[in-house]
């Protein structure tokens, strides 16, 4: 398996993955279906557009198959005037979890912070119905922090 960034090639595989995603989710979040080649087409927006609103890691597998993915943005300020990494999504697919990918992918990200002039850290927030990345992110050494309520309203909403 290979991780490496997003290219444009890739977005419409990025654009199936993140319909499993929200298939994964389905079962808490309402919400209809976009058609694929929309979604490509929101992929494309979010990753190349100029400017590009976020990036993605991709662990790609020996036959050039998108398996997992790690969406993420830089925010400001996080502490002082400093910026942090933000992931947003890390998911895996079925077929390649237990390989290690997710591991490989938060180093990366580790990494990219590291390498970011100002980057003072990196953040995420886990569904606390979903047992299994909280025991991931903590089998990482990673703890869970208390004392931020997370807020969220559909854009246009009055």
């Amino acid at each position: 398996m290979t991780i490496r960034a997003a290219e444009n090639r890739d977005a419409l595989a990025v654009a199936e993955l993140i319909e499993e995603v929200e298939r994964f989710y389905a079962a808490r979040v309402k919400a209809p279906e976009p058609p694929l080649e929309e979604r490509r087409r929101d992929v494309e927006e979010a990753l190349f557009g100029s400017p590009p609103i976020a990036s993605a890691l991709l662990a790609v597998d020996g036959a050039g198959g998108v398996v997992a993915l790690a969406a993420y943005s830089f925010l400001w300020p996080a502490a002082w005037t400093s910026h942090s990494l933000f992931l947003k999504e890390l998911y895996i697919r079925d077929a390649a979890r237990g390989k290690g990918l997710g591991t490989r992918l938060m180093r990366e990200l580790r990494a990219i912070a590291a390498a970011r002039p100002g980057c003072s850290r990196i953040e995420w927030t886990s569904d606390t119905g979903n047992p299994d990345a909280r025991a991931f992110y903590r089998s990482l050494g990673f703890t869970e922090l208390e004392g931020k309520v997370i807020y969220r309203v559909d854009a246009g909403v009055p």
